[in-house]
């Protein structure tokens, strides 16, 4: 009878690991993968992500520790992952190439603490966090909370002779998202997304609005609670 060849038997074998050792293992891909959720919060503005994305870099990176133990050095187990993860389908597209980054930058990190190679993950997390601040954009004080400024203005007054002199005084940023008419054709609504000057505050902007011939009304909501005037 002959004998099943060495790397075949390797294969389908594992060795075995306690199970503190496992639990050790996890830990660590935790608060490492706390660390790459803090570096990803302080290199990117709160606009421009999701609140559940520096939480989903955590539990992928504890994910992936435990899926490289569970796989080991047995190619039949990838084999059986690969294919057990081809039927899962996610809708969810990441809203930026960074954010693509950052997956992926948790996604090593789980895997080199799940190959008993922390001191990898480690230093990576050291050198790709210098690199993320490094990169970071210069004027992340200038671009303050972004808004959605709605304003509705009597039907014959032009928009920018009417309010551009208040807006351009009290924002340091603004883009139209909307112009459309009202109330039967009588009105003009605008929408703009803003970002206000340090000294100037949303409520200040309002009053200012208000007082001005041929304004309407005002309203101003934060960018993900953004709900056009009726």
């Amino acid at each position: 009878m002959r004998r099943v060849p060495e790397f075949l038997t390797a294969a389908f074998s594992s060795p075995v690991v306690s199970p503190l050792e496992v639990a050790t293992r996890l830990v660590v891909a935790v608060a490492l993968g706390a660390v790459v959720a803090w570096i990803y919060r302080r290199t990117r503005a709160t606009s421009d992500f999701a609140a559940t994305f520096p939480g989903t870099l955590v539990l992928l990176a504890v994910l992936i520790a435990m899926v490289t133990q569970v796989i080991g050095d047995s190619v039949a187990r990838a084999f059986s992952l690969v294919g057990a993860l081809s039927i899962v389908r996610f809708r969810t597209v990441v809203r930026d190439t960074q954010d693509t980054a950052f997956v992926i930058f948790a996604v090593v990190v789980g895997m080199a603490v799940g190959a008993r190679d922390p001191w990898v993950a480690v230093i990576g997390i050291v050198i790709v966090g210098f690199a993320a601040f490094l990169m970071m954009p210069r004027k992340r004080e200038a671009a303050a909370a972004p808004f959605v400024l709605n304003v509705r203005i009597a039907l014959g007054h032009d928009l920018d002779d009417t309010i551009g002199r208040e807006l351009d005084a009290y924002l340091s940023d603004r883009r139209v998202l909307s112009v459309g008419t009202a109330k039967q054709g009588m009105a003009l609504n605008a929408s703009y997304t803003v970002r206000f000057r340090k000294d100037k505050a949303p409520d200040d902007l309002v009053k200012a609005l208000n007082r001005l011939e041929g304004v309407q009304g005002v309203e101003i909501v934060a960018r993900d609670e953004t709900d056009t005037m009726a």
